[in-house]
């Protein structure tokens, strides 16, 4: 005996209306309520991350290569990401969608580029190296940018009538 199941009917319910476009009025009023969060906001909070880690390293281990270590992990997310950012807001990178698209393609991969360099340089830079408190630096400062979106100021409440 075969088994077969019941064709699925189309559920018209479940779709969503149309997308309809926003005036003019209407997106500035959007763009108020909920401003885009700034890029340095996230380098700032990178950079008060990463010296928090680096100070944590020392005081916990009592080693100040281990903070060193720990601040270059930051530092290594923290001065990629401000040259991103320093890109971005460029006059060139919002002239039209088409160099906005490039720009941040071209900025993600000296982003990118700027990472590795610093982590193959550490070594060199970093007397008595601690990979694992650089690595702890590191991924503490790459959260932040998560951090970021949740504690990022706030546009203003809109004006009851």
């Amino acid at each position: 005996m075969k088994k077969s199941a019941a064709p699925l009917e189309p559920s018209w319910e479940d779709e969503q209306p149309p997308v309809k476009p926003l005036s003019a009025e209407e997106a500035r009023k959007l763009r108020e309520q909920h401003p885009p969060v700034s890029p340095w906001w996230v380098v700032g909070g990178q950079l008060v991350v990463g010296l928090a880690a680096a100070l944590a390293a020392w005081a916990i281990t009592g080693k100040q290569a281990v903070g060193w270590s720990a601040g270059y992990g930051a530092l290594a997310v923290a001065v990629p990401a401000a040259v991103f950012a320093r890109g971005l807001t460029g006059r060139i990178a919002s002239l039209n969608a088409g160099t906005a698209a490039f720009g941040f393609m071209l900025w993600e991969m000296v982003k990118i580029a700027l990472t590795v360099a610093m982590l193959m340089a550490a070594p060199r830079l970093v007397r008595e190296l601690s990979w694992p408190a650089l690595l702890v630096g590191l991924v503490l400062a790459m959260k932040v940018y998560w951090v970021a979106l949740a504690y990022a100021p706030r546009g203003r409440a809109p004006k009851s009538n």
